[in-house]
Parts: C-alpha cells; structure tokens; sequence
C-alpha cells in the first residue's frame, strides 16, 4: 500500500481539491446529500473489485457529496446483521486507496451491531464522511464512529472537532494517521477533539509510529488510548495484524452499538 507523501508537489495538488471524487466514473447522484441506490437485482452491480456480487446488489450505491456542483462518490452500505443499528461506523481510506480496503473487516462490525458505510475519495474526505453521516442519518441511525486509515484517519480527526457533523460522533479510530497531511491538520485537530480516540501503528512503519505517539499526547480525547502493534503493515491492515478485536472493545464501551 502506498503511504502519503509529504512533499510540495502534492501538498499543490490536494489543496486544489475541494471535494471528492468516485472512482469509476458511474452516474447518477442522490438528492440532499444522500445515495442512490444500487442496481436492482438482474441489473449490473458495482463490485469494485472487492464485493460479492450479491453485496453490490443490496448495499452498492453513489453518494452525493454535497458539494458545491455535486460530486459522486461510490460507496457501500450495509446494516447491523440485527437490522435497525442505531449507531453507524464511516470508513475512510488512506492515500491512493479505496473503499475496498475496509471490505474484509465489516462483516465483524456488523456482527458486532454496527451499520457500517464505506467510500472512496480523493479530495476532501471530510465532505464525504458528512455526507455518509447524511445517509446514516436518513437511515435512522443516530451516532456515528468514524474509522480512518492514515489519510484517511487524519481527515477522520479533523472532521470529528467540525461543529456541522450531520450526527453526534461517539469516538474516533486513528490507524497510521500521519500529524499533517494536505487538507488535514490531525496534531491540530486533536488538541479540540474531545470524543474517545483510538491511536494505533505499528512498531516498524515509520515515521507513523512516532506520529501515533504524538498525536496521543496531544490528544484531548476522552479515555484515549494508543497501541503500537509488531510488524510494518500500514493503515487497514492493521485490522488484519490484531488491531479488529481491540477496535471492536474499544467502540463497545466509548460508542456501543446499542446507543
């Protein structure tokens, strides 16, 4: 996986994006900041490459942004295995990256009673998770957690301390966040957030792991933690390497699936 590159270049490049982009070009974009929903069973279904077919049919979607001239994201949504969750995990990727590095995990977040909503996005992230909190909140739902994957999660802490977030944010997830990228100002941005926040890296992807501990020590969140975990996987993958059970206990007593 790709990480973010700090450089001038790109630093021009991100700042010229002002809301983000789907991935594979398909039409057609939901009203009020919401989605349009996927294909009717027969029809062609977006997979995006990391769904079952029968996935893409029941939760595939594009989401509007809510931006200025409407940009459509692709996007996935899926209820709790309960039906009717109250309370709805947004997932947001790193660098280069795409809804689909979420897809092996969200069975266990909605076995766990979470909804669970993930977007692709190369702009301003935090447009899109406002607008995933838009569609959750249509749904019913009334609280969100919001999981980041080193852009990702930066755009995750940023968009957690913004005073017009559709839906309460019950807790934050941070893996691999660097403390600055272009657009998001996570060392920032944690000073002012207050929710519960989950740090983690791990011990030999650098300089992520320092990145962690600092963001940590500026945080101002509620019974914040941090866990650095063996290994040099980056972002998601950490869900893989042992961070999904303690994700999951750490929502369950800071944003509990109940409500």
């Amino acid at each position: 996986m790709k990480r973010p590159m700090l450089s001038a270049a790109l630093a021009a490049t991100a700042l010229l994006l002002t809301a983000c982009s789907g991935s594979d070009g398909d039409g057609g974009g939901g009203g009020n900041g919401g989605g349009k929903a996927a294909p009717a069973p027969g029809a062609t279904a977006r997979t995006y490459g990391c769904l079952t077919r029968d996935q893409a049919e029941k939760g595939a979607l594009t989401l509007d942004a809510g931006t200025a001239g409407g940009t459509d994201l692709d996007a996935y949504y899926r209820d709790s295995d309960a039906g009717h969750a109250r309370v709805g995990v947004v997932f947001s990727h790193q660098a280069d990256g795409s809804l689909c590095e979420w897809a092996p995990a969200l069975d266990a977040f909605t076995g766990a009673g979470y909804a669970v909503f993930a977007f692709t996005c190369t702009g301003d992230v935090t447009e899109g998770i406002k607008a995933a909190e838009r569609y959750y909140r249509d749904k019913g739902v009334g609280a969100v957690a919001l999981v980041g994957a080193s852009k990702g999660a930066a755009a995750s802490l940023v968009a957690a301390r913004l005073d017009d977030n559709p839906l309460p944010v019950r807790a934050v997830v941070s893996l691999s966040s660097p403390e600055v990228y272009p657009l998001f100002n996570a060392a920032l941005a944690v000073k002012a957030v207050k929710a519960p926040t989950y740090f983690a890296a791990e011990q030999g992807d650098s300089p992520f792991n320092t990145s962690a501990q600092a963001l940590y020590d500026a945080s101002a969140g509620e019974d914040k933690q941090l866990k650095l975990y063996p290994g040099s996987r980056h972002g998601a993958l950490l869900l893989q390497d042992g961070a999904l059970p303690d994700v999951l206990a750490y929502l369950g007593r800071h944003a509990p699936a109940t409500g």
